[in-house]
């Protein structure tokens, strides 16, 4: 037990009950690919979430390393596992949540949309250049009228002749300003139904800028977009996106990646609170030494262990092909509540100093609000899993 590699990765004193011991092989190798790369970009996580600045430069050295995948396959690149690209998601945030949404966005869901959505051709087109960065993708579902209701979108695709004309608006859209295509997902007004679309950032009609003023995921900016009258063939449709249902397919495997990430980034804070807890010394004694001091890294530690076994046995059921969509809503509520709290008691473990970005629990705290909140707020999660035990929808009054 002593030697086991994935301790090099994961302090057993963390990993309580050992959930994560057995990863071995590629699986591992990736994990450790994806630290080794977080030791690279560490340095500058602080600085970046500070100026609110976007390091491409180190999205693009994660692209030479070959991260950029979340398992999907791509022609010439090795084999990556689901298991690796959780494992992934977690370490990725475990540094910082900023590149971890950097790599959701990109990957999770730009080139996932067009690996499960789109043609042979299209796939062939732009999966390897994103996964090499040499294309930055955004995936456009969220409007300024339509964030839980994403149903009820009103960005309207009209078919003339052999291209399509769309227009609305979108908001909240990572990449969506600083990207090169963007996935816009749009309603077709001749039959209701939710299409996607492939379209260049840098055509007519696209208009596109940052949002400011965020407190939260500073490291990675988002987009208001307004889309007036922009043209696109019918080869830039995804031809296997035909309804909304199409689109939810993309967000379940990015909602299960998301409760990996609120369980990477609760994990660093409750590591830095525990070391911290030693080296500070408070009334001539270690701040370990008190009770209450105790206490709260136990029941810190309670919640962590609860977070790890969500986290596997979400695994298992992706890996079989079993999982829900309830499942996933259930995990990602459980997971990023309980992050909320875990780097809360982590930011006032710290005392004043614990608002310095140079202790990271700070930002992790900040960053959490907006893993609670993405990919399906927490009321939204729960009235999917609601609806499940009780059989009675309750999303309108």
């Amino acid at each position: 037990m002593a030697d086991n590699p994935v301790h090099e990765l994961l302090d057993p004193k963390t990993d309580y009950y050992q959930v994560f011991a057995d990863i071995q092989g590629e699986d591992l190798e990736w994990w450790k690919k994806t630290r080794e790369f977080c030791e690279f970009a560490k340095p500058h996580v602080n600085e970046a979430w500070d100026k609110a600045d976007y390091r491409v430069d180190i999205v693009e050295e994660a692209a030479k390393r070959g991260l950029l995948r979340d398992a999907i396959d791509i022609e010439g690149e090795p084999e990556m596992s689901v298991r690796a690209a959780r494992l992934m998601a977690f370490e990725l945030a475990r540094c910082d949540a900023s590149l971890g949404t950097a790599f959701g966005v990109q990957a999770g869901l730009s080139m996932k949309s067009i690996d499960m959505c789109g043609s042979e051709e299209q796939k062939a087109k732009y999966l390897k250049p994103m996964a090499k960065l040499e294309i930055r993708g955004a995936f456009a579902l969220t409007e300024p009228d339509h964030g839980s209701d994403s149903i009820g979108l009103e960005t309207t695709a009209t078919r003339e002749g052999d291209e399509w004309v769309i227009n609305g608006e979108k908001k909240w859209i990572g990449h969506g300003s600083v990207g090169h295509i963007a996935v816009i997902w749009a309603r077709d007004t001749a039959d209701g139904q939710v299409k996607g679309f492939i379209v260049d950032q840098d055509q007519e009609g696209y208009n596109a800028e940052t949002i400011m003023g965020k407190a939260s995921l500073r490291g990675i900016p988002q987009a208001h977009i307004k889309l007036n009258n922009v043209r696109v063939g019918e080869d830039r449709r995804l031809p296997s996106a035909n309804s909304f249902r199409d689109t939810a397919k993309v967000l379940a495997g990015t909602r299960i990646s998301t409760a990996w990430a609120a369980l990477g980034v609760a994990t660093d804070s409750y590591e830095k609170a525990l070391d911290y807890a030693h080296r500070r010394v408070q009334f001539g004694r270690p701040l370990v030494k008190n009770q209450i001091i105790q206490q709260r890294l136990a029941d810190m530690l309670q919640e962590l262990t609860g977070m790890f076994l969500y986290c596997r046995r979400l695994l298992e059921l992706e890996e079989s092909g079993q999982i829900t969509e309830q499942q996933a809503a259930l995990a990602k509520v459980h997971n990023t509540r309980a992050a909320r709290s875990i780097t809360a008691n982590a930011r006032d473990m710290f005392g004043g100093v614990g608002i310095l970005l140079e202790n990271d629990v700070a930002r992790h705290h900040a960053d959490v609000e907006a893993l609670h909140t993405y990919e399906g707020t927490d009321t939204m999660q729960s009235l999917i899993v609601g609806k499940s035990i009780t059989g009675v929808g309750a999303f309108t009054g």
